[in-house]
């Protein structure tokens, strides 16, 4: 029988990790909770973790630097919580590799569901219908629909977070045409995560510093000014 997800909460205010961990129980999840970096880091040790939902300040290593970090080495989905509600803050949170962001105070219902997001966001199947395989193969990079997983030309495997790699397979599955940012949206999110205005830019960025040669001179994805994108390369299966 299959387990239900496991979600780490990472908080140091201990009446917020008890509550998470309380309401997501009773929603059919598992969770482990963490007051900081180091407990975190144990848990994932101990743990097959599923998702992190990972507050932005934290005593010793703060919340951005342990996803900056949780981001080099591994494609977990990260939820980052703060009490700060500046825009720059959100946009430097997913700069760091977060998959998605809350402010506080927030009701833990939203935060349920942009948890189930995430998580259907990172076990998708491949659409089905398309004939020639999983694997697309653009600039001589492939990409494996049915493992996640992208391989360079030189063969190596670069992490992809889930939103990357949504994003990545919405342009390889619409090559040479121009998308706008809410097509792309809809394409990699389905808008469940209800992101704000400059998400999709900013996962550009990040997907640009993984398969660019120059990432300040795009040759793989281009901006279309006052028009959105558009993934240049010729795609086969």
């Amino acid at each position: 029988m299959e387990q239900s997800p496991h979600i780490l909460v990472v908080d140091d205010d201990r009446e917020i990790r008890d509550l998470l961990a309380r309401f997501l129980a009773r929603h059919g999840l598992r969770v482990t909770t963490a007051r900081d970096g180091a407990e975190m880091n144990k848990a994932l040790s101990d743990w097959r973790i599923d998702l992190v939902v990972l507050d932005l300040m934290l005593p010793g290593e703060d919340g951005l630097s342990l996803c900056r970090r949780l981001r080099a080495t591994s494609p977990l989905p990260v939820i980052m919580l703060t009490a700060m509600g500046e825009d720059t803050d959100r946009i430097v949170g997913l700069e760091m590799g977060a998959d998605d962001y809350l402010p506080k105070p927030f009701n833990p219902r939203e935060l349920l569901a942009r948890i189930k997001a995430v998580l259907r966001r990172g076990s998708a199947l491949p659409r089905p219908g398309k004939p020639g395989g999983s694997a697309l193969r653009f600039a001589g990079w492939t990409l494996d629909l049915a493992t996640r997983r992208l391989e360079s030309p030189e063969g190596v495997v670069v992490a992809l977070s889930a939103g990357e790699f949504d994003l990545l397979q919405a342009f390889v599955e619409h090559p040479r045409r121009v998308l706008s940012r809410d097509q792309l949206l809809d394409l990699s999110r389905g808008r469940a995560a209800a992101p704000f205005d400059r998400s999709i830019d900013i996962q550009v960025s990040r997907l640009r510093r993984k398969i660019e040669a120059d990432s300040k001179d795009p040759r793989i994805i281009q901006t279309v000014r006052g028009g959105g994108y558009i993934f240049t390369p010729e795609v086969e299966r």
